[in-house]
């Protein structure tokens, strides 16, 4: 038979017991189902069967009191935790700001803020499943405390940390402090109380560390999700979820490759046939009001989008209406396996001066709408061959005197690179950093033939053990990693151009994700970097999902909690394994699941009942 407790309460101060005594008289004599308790041993929350003289405790409060970094993901630079727990009333909540009711250049500053406060009481209302007097529960005060509220766009230079404490008062209420630079600061500081304050079935309600202390700050300032939603169309509302979920785990840039040889959803002001010729649909297509939103809803939550026009390849439906300025070539040629790396091929004609000003008309559609200091210009699987065996470019490289061999052929992809950034800055408002892929421009002995470390920002694709990487950096250059061995997440699914498995399968798991770690795959290559200025050079890491076999019914499960992986070695880039980290990860993913991000089932979850038994 089953053994039955009565109702309980958690690890709690005396004066907090005297508060919950009324409440629980009303569930004496009634029973639990649940015959387990969790105990503590060793770092891991343990299932024991209960009895009188064990604690009753649930499994939230166990992590709290138990887990290394009480639970929280990604795991703090530095935090302390109080055993004990105090009982929060979720209608209680107060949040005061300096930032609230600023006038003039912080009136923005002050509606983000209202914003944010809006949903962490509304985060915290739906946490909250509690059915006793919540009178019986502690009032809550959070203050925010901004030192520049006039930091309104988050760019590599911005200073993310933040301090926080929780304490309580002489009459018993909750007190919590967030102190940060600026706005962004304060929001990963919200983040994290966020997931301090738990439902503990046990009191039924929520209940916070009676006292925290958190000295935090990102390890890389570039922290990325790429989704492409060109092979396949991703709606808003799930856009919008992608970014609810990457302010879960403070990762900061959506890498937006919104257009490709596949379809052209973006909605371009300057040139609307784009969209009309290239979408899959009129209701598949990015209206400025829904790229205006998706990058205020962004903001808002510590995300700056960034968006990607790739090009000179990758490009081809939306373009047909400018067959007779001959702005692109090699459209659907075949077969494509000579032309493209998959079908439909296409690049923009670099003789074309009309394919410039249909550029220029581009970027200044996406100047107008995001808010971002650097704009990703592609760049990537450029098909020689495509351009050469084209008459008319020929035809044009003979009178300027360049040969049609590599090298002739790089330095019209060059002249090509060269215009566009040319026509990007004419109508910025000031220049962007670039980031383009790595590629046979990037490779050694041209990269810094054609590009300007000042200027470029190179984003690795290929595997962590290329030679290439170590180039880039020790020439300079400013990189990301995407390394497709570790980070990207369309891996290991069945071919959709023959038969088989797909060209970088096997499927990535998260450990392999989260031990991906950009200073040791650079000391692996030779790269000394206990130099500062090493270091500086690798911003951070990006996750990418490519969408030839993904749209609404996956992107979800594709990217988390595997992103999540990827956020904690960014923010916090710890030295232990992913071993250290699995109860935590486990219990974050269903964290997300709370928060409405169908994320995928990573162990049964007897794993996350039972710490500790599903090793190897």
């Amino acid at each position: 038979m089953a053994q039955t407790r009565r109702c309980s309460v958690p690890n709690m101060t005396k004066p907090v017991l005297l508060l919950l005594v009324v409440g629980l008289a009303q569930c004496l004599g009634q029973t639990y189902i649940y015959p387990y308790t969790y105990q503590c041993n060793e770092g891991k929350c343990v299932k024991e069967p209960a009895s009188d003289d064990k604690p009753y405790l649930s499994f939230n409060v166990c992590m709290l009191q138990c887990s290394p970094y009480a639970g929280v993901w990604p795991r703090p630079a530095h935090i302390t935790v109080d055993k004990t727990v105090v009982p929060v009333n979720s209608n209680s909540i107060t949040i005061i700001s300096s930032a609230l009711g600023a006038k003039s250049t912080n009136d923005k500053t002050a509606k983000m803020v209202e914003e944010l406060t809006s949903q962490f009481t509304r985060l915290m209302s739906a946490e909250d499943k509690g059915k006793e007097p919540r009178q019986l529960r502690r009032s809550m005060e959070v203050s925010l405390q901004l030192e520049h509220p006039d930091v309104l766009s988050l760019t590599q230079d911005t200073d993310e940390s933040y301090n926080l404490s929780v304490s309580q008062s002489s009459d018993g209420r909750v007190i919590v402090v967030v102190e940060a630079p600026n706005y962004f600061g304060v929001r990963h500081g919200l983040e994290t109380l966020s997931q301090l304050v738990v439902y503990d079935y046990v009191s039924r309600g929520l209940v916070v560390p009676g006292s925290v202390t958190v000295q935090d700050r990102p390890a890389y300032p570039y922290r990325g999700v790429l989704l492409d939603t060109a092979r396949n169309y991703v709606s808003v509302p799930a856009l919008h979820r992608l970014v609810d979920a990457m302010a879960a785990n403070k990762l900061n840039t959506f890498h937006w490759h919104i257009t490709d040889s596949h379809s052209f959803p973006f909605h371009s002001r300057s040139f609307p046939q784009m969209s009309q010729f290239g979408a899959y649909s009129p209701e598949k297509v990015y209206s400025e009001q829904d790229i205006a939103g998706l990058v205020e809803y962004a903001r808002i939550r510590g995300v700056r989008v960034v968006p990607e026009l790739d090009a000179p390849a990758h490009v081809g439906e939306g373009w047909q209406w400018a067959d007779e300025h001959n702005a692109t070539v090699c459209f659907k040629k075949e077969p494509w396996q000579k032309f493209c790396v998959e079908p439909p091929c296409g690049q923009i004609n670099p003789t074309s001066d009309y394919a410039y000003e249909i550029l220029q008309g581009l970027y200044a559609d996406m100047e107008r709408l995001f808010d971002s200091d650097l704009f990703h210009m592609g760049g990537d699987e450029v098909n020689i061959n495509c351009w050469n065996s084209t008459e008319a470019i020929q035809e044009w490289m003979a009178t300027k005197n360049l040969k049609t061999d590599e090298d002739g052929l790089h330095q019209l992809w060059n002249i090509f690179q060269t215009k566009a950034l040319e026509k990007l800055d004419s109508v910025s408002r000031k220049p962007h950093k670039i980031v383009v892929w790595t590629s046979s421009l990037t490779e050694k002995g041209r990269v810094d033939k054609y590009l300007d470390k000042d200027r470029y920002i190179i984003q690795i694709w290929t595997t962590g053990k290329d030679e290439i990487i170590a180039e880039l950096v020790n020439k300079g250059f400013q990189v990301i990693f995407s390394n497709y061995d570790a980070l990207y997440f369309d891996c290991g699914f069945g071919a959709w151009v023959g038969e088989g498995n797909n060209w970088c399968s096997p499927y990535i798991g998260w450990q392999k994700v989260y031990e991906n770690k950009p200073l040791s795959m650079l000391q692996a290559l030779g790269v000394d970097t206990t130099k500062e200025e090493v270091k500086k050079l690798v911003l951070g890491q990006e996750a990418t999902l490519w969408t030839e076999q993904a749209d609404d019914q996956v992107v979800d499960q594709r990217l988390w909690p595997r992103a999540a992986a990827m956020a904690e070695r960014l923010w916090s880039d710890p030295a232990d394994s992913w071993k250290a980290a699995e109860h935590r990860f486990l219990h974050h993913r269903e964290r997300l699941v709370a928060r409405g991000v169908p994320s995928d089932s990573i162990e049964p979850q007897w794993c996350l009942q039972n710490q500790g038994y599903c090793y190897l």
